[in-house]
């Protein structure tokens, strides 16, 4: 009888394990290193030695789990195989046949965004809702699209790239994105985004602001300022929420979504992002869109193993 299954979400400094009974529920999670050494062979024997070695623990069989869910920080096609993972110097290979092979079981992959995507729909802010945009807002920009139920993979599994959206014209920005392109959502909207447009803005400007204290800042420094009313805080973060809304509402000319959620370390702005966020997003939608709302995610760091192991559990 099939009894236990695995979620799996693989960072670039961690990969974080959760032990999941047949029906989702959370029984147990840990983490160990993510080692990207030797272009990252490591790691999926080091993800088969974690799962076996829990399965000893609590004297599980391999017949007892029905399957592992993995997400990964890259493009996935097919539940199986990875485009590429830059960050853990991935290139194409069968990642769920190769994992399988070293434990036995049968293992489904997903893009990681789209994993918190599912997360949120199964047990987060999202519950319920068949047709979901969520944007995971960190160093970069990824993203979850859900349509019917289902995460949209696309051709090459790139469904759901929203950070690489090209929504500013190329003076608007500065230097190209990590894809190479010019003007991208996640040039504007990651964390990395909004501090390079402050940090500009504090260049050309010759007004007073709290940032011009601070010998380095971050976006949430960026965002405790203008919450404390700072003008240039005000404007840049105004101009960061501006594009997000504008997204969203592209994004949703194409999907219809339930709802629209906003994941990630920058989410932790909270309330000031969400709601200047939906505004914008009010502003451009089509007119039967308009209603739509936008949330926090409320998943935190579990919201992609949950939505891994949604996967192999039929959630």
């Amino acid at each position: 009888m099939k009894k236990y299954c695995f979620g799996v979400d693989l960072g670039g400094t961690t990969v974080k394990i959760g032990l999941f009974d047949a029906e989702g529920n959370m029984l147990e999670k840990w983490e160990i290193p993510t080692r990207k050494e030797n272009s990252g062979m490591l790691i999926l024997g080091d993800i088969a030695n974690a799962v076996q070695g829990k399965c000893r623990q609590r004297e599980i069989s391999a017949e007892q789990v029905q399957g592992i869910g993995l997400g990964v920080p890259g493009p996935v096609v097919s539940e199986n195989t990875v485009n590429m993972c830059v960050n853990l110097g991935w290139h194409k290979f069968e990642v769920g046949d190769t994992l399988r092979a070293l434990t036995g079981i049968p293992v489904k992959v997903v893009n990681d965004a789209d994993a918190a995507a599912l997360g949120e729909r199964v047990q987060g802010c999202g519950k319920g809702c068949d047709n979901l945009i969520m944007f995971t807002l960190g160093t970069g920009v990824g993203g979850g699209v859900i349509v019917g139920g289902k995460v949209i993979e696309g051709a090459h599994g790139a469904g759901g790239e929203l950070g690489h959206m090209v929504i500013a014209e190329p003076e608007e920005v500065s230097g190209h994105c990590n894809c190479g392109q010019t003007g991208c959502l996640e040039q504007l909207a990651s964390a990395t985004g909004i501090t390079a447009i402050t940090k500009k803005a504090l260049e050309e400007a010759g007004e007073d602001s709290i940032l011009r204290s601070k010998p380095s800042f971050s976006a949430r420094d960026i965002f405790d300022a203008a919450r404390q009313g700072d003008p240039l805080a005000l404007r840049t973060t105004d101009k960061m929420m501006r594009y997000l809304g504008r997204a969203a509402a592209f994004v949703a000319c194409v999907t219809d979504p339930d709802i629209i959620v906003l994941g990630g370390g920058v989410s932790r702005a909270g309330e000031y992002l969400r709601a200047g966020t939906e505004k914008y997003f009010h502003m451009y939608a089509f007119p039967t869109m308009k209603e739509t709302p936008v949330v926090l995610a409320s998943l935190g760091n579990d919201a992609g193993m949950i939505g891994a192991v949604s996967l192999v559990c039929g959630r």
